[in-house]
């Protein structure tokens, strides 16, 4: 049986999902590219599963502090972490959905512009060293 999630909960889940997708769009400039990668993450965010799936397509998008990359990476890296101890203690068959999520939205959005450049496997690395 799968506990519910709290609010601050199911927040921590979305913010720590949808930082990554910032974090990874902001490695490759233009507001072009980030509309193109920011569309590529949200197929993968649909395409989840089960509680990750719900998480990430329900309610309404999480504030991320815009004009400071490093703050934004200081936040988004260990939220991942600890959406991850999250899942683990109260969704465990869940965790995998979540991970799968999350790496493939990063890896679409890398992938949405021209390929993936160092800036982004830079940023795919963090963020698999963070979901490990």
């Amino acid at each position: 049986m799968v506990a519910e999630l709290t609010d601050h909960e199911r927040a921590t889940l979305k913010r720590a999902a949808f930082g990554v997708v910032y974090l990874v769009s902001n490695a490759e400039p233009g507001f072009l590219s980030m509309v193109r990668e920011s569309v590529a993450a949200s197929g993968a965010f649909t395409g989840a599963r089960g509680l990750a799936r719900d998480v990430l397509t329900s309610g309404s998008l999480p504030r991320l502090p815009r004009n400071d990359p490093r703050r934004v990476e200081a936040e988004v890296l260990p939220a991942l972490t600890q959406s991850l101890a999250i899942l683990r203690a109260k969704a465990p068959d869940e965790v995998e959905n979540y991970r799968e999520a999350v790496l493939s939205a990063a890896q679409r959005a890398a992938e949405a512009t021209h390929g993936v450049n160092a800036s982004e496997a830079a940023v795919l690395a963090k963020v698999r060293a963070a979901l490990a």
